[in-house]
Order: C-alpha cells, then structure tokens, then sequence
C-alpha cells in the first residue's frame, strides 16, 4: 500500500506573513486528508516539529494542488504496472463496468480495450461466468482458484473487492490462462502412468537386469553403498545389513537375492521383532502333524525349509530370543534342522542375509546376542546410510514418490515448489525413505488441484519460505566477515545440527560427519562451540 500524504510532504517553510496567531497546529507526520475538514475551515494550518515548534505552514489551495499531483503520480504508477504485466487484469466499478482492461485480457478474451472500457462487462460475458461478480456482491476474495471462463478456457483466478470507507466499489480479478498447462499435464500423467506400469511389468519380465532399480539416489554416500553391496552379491557369504528404521534394509537384500540367485529361487523374510517368542520356532522350523494344540492338521514348513535354494531374510534379527539363536546357529553350522514334533532330520540350503537397526556389538557386550551367532552372520557388513546423510537423494525420491502416489490416487500432480522441496531438504528425517514416503502421501492426499501446499507438511517438518537472500544456515549476510570467519561460521552451523540430531551423542555425531570423535572435540573447541 502506498503511503498517506502527510503534512511533511506539502508544507512552506516560514510562518503566514499575517495572522498566524489562532490558526490550528499540527504535528508534520499528521495525514493530510485528516485535517483537510479543518483547512477549509481556517485557510490555513500550522506545522510542528517532533518538539512542538512551528516550521512552516500549508494553505488550502496548495494542499489540494498536492494531493490532486499525488493523485496523478499514482495513476501513473498504476497504469504502468497494469501494461508491464503479461496476466490478464478486469478492474470494474461498482455498476460493472469496465474501469480497466488489460493486454493480457485482449489476448485471452479476444476483446479489445476501447471496445470494453466503460461498458458494463455483463454485455460482453455470461454473468454465471464471471467470479469478478461473486467479489463485488459478496465482498469475498479468491486465491489461485480454477475458473472454467469458457468451455474451451480454463484460467488461474485470484479476486479481490476494491474497498473504500468500508464499502466495496469496485472488485479486481487477474487471470492466468492454464489451459495448455492442463492439457500437457493429463498427456504428462497418461503417459508417466503407461511408462510406470511398462517399468513394473519389465521388472516382473527380467528381475535381473537391474536388481537395484527400486533403490532411488545418486549421492556419494549411497552409490558407495551400492557398490559394496553388488561385490558381496557375487559371493554365497551371508551378510549383515545395518541401517537405521526405514531406510529401505529389505531393498538391498532383495536386490542382493536377483543377483546371485536365479529367477525361481525363494526369498522368504522372516521379522524377527514381529513374532512371539512362543511361536517362532515353529515358524522357522515348522511343525509336524498334530505337533501342537491348534496346529494345521497336515502340518506347516517352516521358514528354513521354505527358503531352500534361495535366500532367508532375517529382518531385525536384534529381537531373535537368546534360546532361539543357540537353535538358529546349530542350523547353519549344519544344515540340518527337526521340525518341531518332527523325528526326521531335514537337510537345508540356503544363503542368509541379516538386517537390523541395532548395534549387534553392544547387544553381544550386554550378553544379549550370541557372539557365535554374530560373526557367524557378519561376515559381510553393509551399512545403509540414514537420509540425513544423503540430503541430495531427496528431490529424486520426491519426485519417483509424487508419480508413484499420484497414480495410485489418480491426483495428478503439476509440480512441487522450491519452498516445499527446501522444507524436505531441511528436515532430518528420523523415519528415513519411509517416512519421506508418508510425507510425500500426506502431501498428495491434501493436494488441491494439483498444487501441493506447504501448509499441508507435517507439523514435525519446518517450514522454509525461500527468499532472493541465501539460506542463512549457510551463508552470513554479504560483507559480515573474511572468507575464513563465514566458512567457520558454516562448518559451524553443520556440527550443531548434526549434534542436534544425533541428541547431543558426540560419538553418534563423529560417525554421521565422518570424523573421529577426536576431531570433533578439537572443531568444536576452535569454533567456540561447548563441549
């Protein structure tokens, strides 16, 4: 909004050569169309400085030639911005009539401005069509709403009332015309959908040809990962993976089994932390006939038995119960288990693969994993990096989880915006793939004619509202230091978020930023952080 004209802004110095005594006073920051009832009154009125001094003064024919050259300056300024921009713009009075009228209008409505000015713009449009008179009956605006101004025009509206002493006099309406974007978008959706379902039925088709298509990310961090994991797919050696909750453990494993194995062999997982302690013998071994109260009358193979030929995948293998790996292990030093009510030993053939999100280590110390059974199933360490540490990984799965949820909600969705995406990056993302993947659902769901909301985040995530400034977690403001006092100041910025993220555990933080915990002590030192 402009600023009011004040009494600054149009006084003469000096003081009236005559009969300044008894004329009104005022402060110079006083509005002009406040003492305007007064000044044609007395004529004149005197101006007071911040310590109530007279400095000047203003008659009543120089206060109206003021505000009619305001008046002037501020048509000027609007007539200037309505032809600069490319959007169509419709100003109508309170009698709907056209008071301004746009090149962007002539070229959406095929109307041109001295035809339409002046005349009411019910003579040139259906009224059921035009929002402009929603606003100017109702007093209501409208915000990046839809509108169908034709049958074969679709436009972006945003409307509001022209107010003036509480009353509405005219309304405003800007349209954008997104039809063709529309249009491209169902294509871009018709054909994303076709595309998406080809790649399914080609992974169905030939699972090998490339196992890790379903693991998103070009970071350093995980094509390190995938690297590691493709050389230990070339082996029959079981392998441990670690990795935070929800960073995708059973992807890796899965992939590790279409490598090594052939098309028909099983993949059989098994959650560990999922089954009871009573029931997971027999789930792993199985049961005879009649081996126990409510068991299936013809019996039930067991995990292991399941698995022969291909691989047994042992998720969250923390929570297995200490009598339950004394049984597990003798199976895999033997290769031969009992069903449970079963006299017949059964051989087995099977590679392992372990995932947890515990440190086996520190259970081993606390004597609550056997340590037999851990070197037994680390013989091949890999380690899932948390999303965290792969931040650029994000914008590659936001973008794979909006198809893959749009076309399963058939919401299409037109884009995501810099402020949603740098919310995303800012996050910390504790659930990891999963839960960015919730978020991602969240957003689809809430989503309103394609547009995702930044309102629509989760309460947990915070919202970053982008600016031309750089991101001040990054960089100081221009001139606020030497190159070596803002690169302080960023590495700074770093080790607090990390330690934040890790609850202050500076071991935990070392290992994410990929330092000894020695060098952290002495950054923090330096950098005057407390230790």
């Amino acid at each position: 909004m402009p600023r009011e004209l004040q009494l600054k802004d149009v006084i003469m110095p000096g003081l009236p050569a005559v009969g300044a005594e008894g004329l009104p006073a005022f402060p110079v920051d006083t509005v002009l169309d406040n003492i305007l009832p007064l000044l044609k009154r007395s004529g004149t009125v005197i101006a007071l400085n911040e310590s109530g001094s007279p400095i000047g003064h203003i008659d009543l024919k120089t206060a109206l030639d003021e505000i009619v050259l305001a008046y002037k300056k501020e048509k000027a300024y609007l007539d200037t911005i309505l032809q600069t921009i490319n959007d169509s713009c419709t100003v109508i009075d309170s009698e709907k009539r056209v008071v301004h009228w746009t090149e962007g209008a002539e070229r959406i409505f095929s109307v041109k401005e001295e035809e339409i000015l002046g005349n009411p713009i019910t003579d040139f449009f259906e009224a059921e069509h035009l929002e402009i008179l929603n606003t100017l009956k109702t007093g209501s605006s409208v915000r990046n709403q839809q509108h169908h101004a034709r049958e074969d025009l679709v436009v972006l509206i945003n409307s509001n009332p022209v107010m003036l002493e509480d009353r509405v006099i005219g309304a405003v309406v800007s349209e954008t015309d997104i039809t063709s974007q529309i249009r491209l978008n169902n294509e871009l959706h018709n054909t994303s959908e076709k595309l998406f379902r080809l790649e399914e039925q080609l992974r169905k088709a030939s699972p090998t040809d490339n196992p890790f298509s379903y693991i998103k990310g070009n970071s350093r961090a995980l094509k390190r990962t995938l690297e590691l994991t493709r050389k230990a797919a070339r082996t029959d050696a079981n392998i441990l993976i670690n990795g935070e909750s929800g960073v995708g453990k059973e992807l890796f494993a899965k992939a590790v089994h279409h490598l090594r194995e052939t098309d028909t062999a099983p993949f059989i997982a098994l959650n560990c932390g999922a089954i009871s302690e009573s029931l997971f013998e027999s789930e792993i071994f199985g049961y005879e006939k009649g081996a126990f109260s409510g068991a299936d009358a013809k019996g039930k193979k067991g995990k292991v038995e399941l698995a022969r030929g291909g691989t047994l995948f042992l998720d969250e293998v923390g929570e297995m119960p200490l009598e339950m790996q004394v049984k597990f292990l003798r199976v895999l030093q033997e290769k031969r288990f009992f069903r449970v009510g079963g006299t017949k030993e059964l051989d087995v053939d099977f590679r392992i693969i372990a995932a947890t999100n515990r440190d086996l280590k520190e259970l081993v110390d606390e004597g609550k994993f056997r340590e037999d059974l851990y070197y037994r199933l680390n013989v091949v360490n890999i380690k899932v990096p948390p999303l965290r540490e792969r931040i650029e990984d994000i914008i590659e799965l936001t973008h794979y989880f909006l198809y893959e949820i749009s076309m399963k909600y058939n919401r299409p969705i037109h884009g995501i915006s810099q402020e949603v995406m740098q919310s995303l990056m800012n996050h910390s993302w504790p659930g990891n793939v999963r839960e960015l993947h919730n978020v991602i659902e969240r957003l689809v769901i809430f989503s309103d004619h394609g547009e995702i909301k930044i309102d629509d985040l989760p309460p947990e995530i915070d919202q970053i509202h982008t600016s031309a400034q750089s991101p001040p977690d990054l960089l100081q403001e221009k001139g606020s230091g030497t190159l070596n006092e803002q690169l302080g100041e960023y590495e700074k910025n770093i080790i607090l978020k990390e330690l934040k993220a890790a609850g202050g555990n500076k071991q935990q933080c070392a290992a994410n930023l990929g330092i000894t915990r020695a060098t952290l002590y002495n950054r923090m030192n330096k950098l005057g952080i407390e230790l």
